[in-house]
């Protein structure tokens, strides 16, 4: 047990395959940036705040914890440049650098971070348990909205960012939360043992 924690192992999409080609590996993370720019397109415009809810944020942590902290990163890195380069990748189909600069540039910047935390802590076996998995997706987030309020917080200012980048978003991002934390242990049962140990 303590192996697991301290010491790296495979992720699901290791167990999965077998397969270690660059190849391989370049198709990961540019499968899990499209799965992002995918679940970003479900969004719900709020009337109060510049920030939609989206599922962008489930896509997020699942990419991470499924590629491990590089490739999750990497792909998540990937996402953003793909929508700073012009393709319809952020939320509403909406692209472009001024995304970055304006009022949601900060949630964009923690994803990469949050994919990196939840992968290493995935590689380390937080993702094998329904309890460990939720711990490990609640930092990830925690650290989605640290970088995406403080930067909102340029242009809403400090006292309006909890009520428009926070409050509205808690019960749909508990709920993200909770899927990411549920779909990584049922498809480790799902693979069985294999690749649990590098």
């Amino acid at each position: 047990m303590a192996a697991t924690v301290i010491a790296p192992r495979s992720t699901i999409v290791d167990a999965l395959s077998r397969r270690r080609g660059l190849a391989y590996q370049l198709s990961l993370i540019v499968g899990g940036s499209l799965l992002i720019a995918v679940l970003a397109q479900v969004a719900i415009p709020l009337p109060f705040t510049p920030v939609p809810i989206t599922g962008q944020t489930y896509a997020v942590l699942l990419v991470g914890a499924a590629l491990g902290s590089r490739r999750g990163a990497l792909s998540v890195l990937l996402y953003v440049v793909e929508g700073g380069l012009g393709l319809p990748f952020f939320a509403g189909a909406a692209s472009g650098w001024g995304r970055l600069l304006g009022p949601t540039g900060g949630y964009l910047a923690g994803f990469v971070l949050a994919a990196w935390l939840a992968g290493w802590l995935a590689e380390r076996g937080w993702d094998s348990r329904f309890r460990t998995a939720v711990l490990a997706m609640a930092a990830a987030q925690l650290v989605i909205y640290a970088v995406g309020v403080a930067w909102l917080a340029v242009f809403v200012g400090p006292g309006r960012v909890l009520p428009l980048g926070v409050v509205p978003f808690l019960p749909g991002d508990l709920l993200k939360m909770l899927l990411a934390a549920a779909t990584l242990p049922a498809a480790w049962m799902a693979a069985g043992s294999r690749g649990r140990a590098r």
